[in-house]
């Protein structure tokens, strides 16, 4: 249990997926503008990578080593088309602000990372869990980085009105460089340097 509870809880901080092994950066700084979008694809991330994960699990002792790459790309490509599907049945407005990303959700390199690196070599249980860890430490840091920005570049959050229209009349004005992409970058990189500021396991890390 203690095994299954590390491989749940390590990827939420001391191995992020994109603070501390720095992957899945493209979408990070492309869809956190709002809390919304960056809400729902980290949860499209974590249907994608857990299943993807299981069925690679239980598939990875009759894949050829030689083609194991295509039948990877294969199944999570089936499982993004399902997400897609789903969201523009049912999330039509997210779907089109989340536009080709959702797609690209084939080429997040955490999938294939976990893929290669855990669930090829691990039963089905704990490559379930290594993807919903993964894709929770992904989506942690989508929702601190677009809290951060749709409240300081639109004065709302979740799209509700947080900053009142009062303080525009006195003078405030939304930071425009918030929702702009080098401005998640530098959230990234602030959130990177207070976490090994914190945790000395991951001071000298490269």
């Amino acid at each position: 249990m203690a095994k299954l509870s590390k491989i749940l809880t390590e990827p939420l901080n001391l191995n992020n997926p994109v603070t501390v092994q720095i992957l899945g950066i493209c979408s990070a700084l492309a869809i956190t503008v709002k809390m919304k979008p960056a809400v729902v694809m980290a949860l499209s991330v974590m249907f994608v990578l857990s299943f993807a994960n299981v069925i690679i699990s239980l598939l990875r002792n009759t894949i050829p080593t030689r083609i194991r790459i295509i039948v990877q790309l294969v199944i999570v490509a089936a499982l993004v088309v399902l997400v897609d599907q789903f969201l523009k049945a049912y999330l039509f407005d997210i779907s089109k602000q989340l536009s080709v990303f959702v797609g690209l959700i084939i080429t997040n390199c955490i999938i294939m990372g976990r893929l290669e690196a855990f669930a090829l070599g691990n039963k089905p249980l704990p490559s379930f869990l290594d993807g919903i860890g993964n894709a929770a430490g992904y989506g942690i840091i989508l929702v601190i980085v677009s809290f951060f920005r749709e409240l300081l570049g639109s004065g709302t959050i979740w799209g509700f009105r947080v900053i009142p229209m009062s303080a525009y009349a006195h003078g405030y004005e939304n930071n425009g460089l918030m929702i702009l992409p080098p401005m998640a970058l530098i959230l990234i990189g602030t959130i990177i340097w207070i976490q090994r500021g914190i945790f000395k396991e991951l001071q000298g890390r490269s």
